[in-house]
């Protein structure tokens, strides 16, 4: 079974062609946050998927409490700019806009910060009602860094984006 290879997923074909990748993200004790562990099996995950042929499109989604609660702020805490820059901090985050085959973010609770720019990496998002996007890194003294600035001001025009990231305030579906 392809899940047992995942410690932060849950990968699977589903569909009754079984011909649609779904990728659940796994980690309900931090709100399914962005670890480095997380973002690298995600990127295996839509590598196989991608190269199967019999996979068509891929849904990509969380629980019911997350989507994805953002980057890990415990792995981050004590890098600073320089480790970050030079390290390759949030290289291969971008691998979501690159997949071939379309990519549906299927939210349902928290998507900020990172897993809200994760979500817009994807090309279409259905949100549940409970679903809540918003960029609040400046409530840490911090901007998006995974392109979520231009990614949010395609999505919802300059004036929603720059409300969403000056004050930290979120939006629902």
């Amino acid at each position: 079974r392809a899940g047992a290879a995942f410690q932060y997923l849950l990968v699977q074909k589903t569909g009754a062609q079984k011909n649609v990748g779904l990728i659940q993200l796994n980690r309900p004790k931090a709100l399914n946050a962005l670890c480095e562990g997380l973002m690298a099996e995600l990127r295996r995950a839509l590598e196989a998927m991608e190269s199967d042929p019999q996979v068509g499109a891929i849904v990509l989604t969380g629980s019911q409490k997350a989507f994805a609660a953002g980057a890990d702020i415990k792995e981050m805490q004590n890098k600073t700019f320089q480790e970050s820059y030079s390290g390759g901090f949030l290289s291969g985050w971008d691998k979501v806009s690159i997949v071939r085959k379309p990519i549906i973010a299927a939210v349902n609770g928290y998507a900020l910060g990172g897993g809200c720019e994760l979500a817009m990496m994807c090309d279409i998002i259905y949100a549940g009602e409970k679903a809540e996007f918003g960029q609040p890194e400046i409530l840490l003294g911090t901007i998006p860094g995974a392109g979520g600035t231009q990614r949010l001001t395609r999505a919802v025009g300059k004036s929603l984006a720059m409300e969403m990231v000056l004050t930290g305030d979120r939006i629902s579906a």
